[in-house]
């Protein structure tokens, strides 16, 4: 009977010590935060600067080449200082294409009510998953698998409705992505938390690219709805 309660007292310290941060874990989400807020001011003001200069949209081809570059080179230098730059040239580059997104749903009937129920959606969600990431016991790690496939799928589906024109797949697929990346930023926050992400320039990386995703897939849903 007392080795058996041993057992389960050594499981449950066990347990509850990968549920603390340690001083590493709590290093990485501070230095993340830092840099993910300065990340989130530069590319506001990009698009800002976009917007007022009525900049033209890239185009498709030109986002995937840019994003998809960027991304390569910071994870190539993610170790070094030059990582740290390369994420802002990273953010900087997709504040610039959101840019004509937000100018294009400004110019819309309660365009401005629309743009700032999909930030307020945007921060909300954002706050919320950080939050039961940094609280829960769970180990949430098991989301890793099933987001990435997700993000894939849903990825493809997003270029298909792009390049056959199809509206209704393109709204389904906003949908998706908006679950797919509350789920993103709830397993890399409590990945941070747990030990499990290391680098806090990748983990900027992650974020971001997830609250721009979540942003773009609530204003294209907002703006349907409004527009009805």
């Amino acid at each position: 009977m007392n080795n058996r309660y041993d057992t389960l007292r050594n499981s449950s310290a066990r347990y509850a010590a990968t549920t603390v941060m340690d001083g590493a874990a709590r290093k990485v989400l501070r230095n993340t935060y830092l840099l993910l807020s300065l990340c989130l001011g530069f590319s506001a003001i990009v698009a800002g600067a976009s917007i007022a200069f009525s900049l033209p949209a890239p185009g498709i081809i030109i986002t995937l080449i840019g994003y998809f570059g960027l991304l390569f080179l910071v994870t190539k230098y993610r170790d070094q200082g030059l990582g740290v730059g390369l994420v802002f040239a990273l953010t900087g580059f997709m504040g610039y294409t959101l840019g004509p997104i937000v100018s294009h749903y400004l110019s819309l009937p309660n365009g401005g009510l629309t743009v700032m129920m999909a930030l307020a959606g945007t921060a909300i969600i954002f706050l919320g998953m950080s939050a039961y990431a940094l609280v829960t016991k769970r180990d949430l790690s098991f989301m890793g698998g099933m987001l990435t496939v997700g993000v894939l799928v849903a990825f493809v589906a997003g270029l298909a409705a792009i390049f056959f024109s199809i509206p209704a797949l393109s709204l389904t697929v906003s949908a998706v992505f908006v679950l797919l990346m509350s789920g993103m930023i709830l397993f890399e926050t409590n990945n941070i938390v747990r030990g499990g992400e290391t680098n806090y320039v990748m983990a900027t990386v992650s974020l971001f690219v997830s609250i721009f995703n979540l942003f773009t897939s609530l204003l294209q849903l907002l703006g349907f709805v409004n527009k009805e």
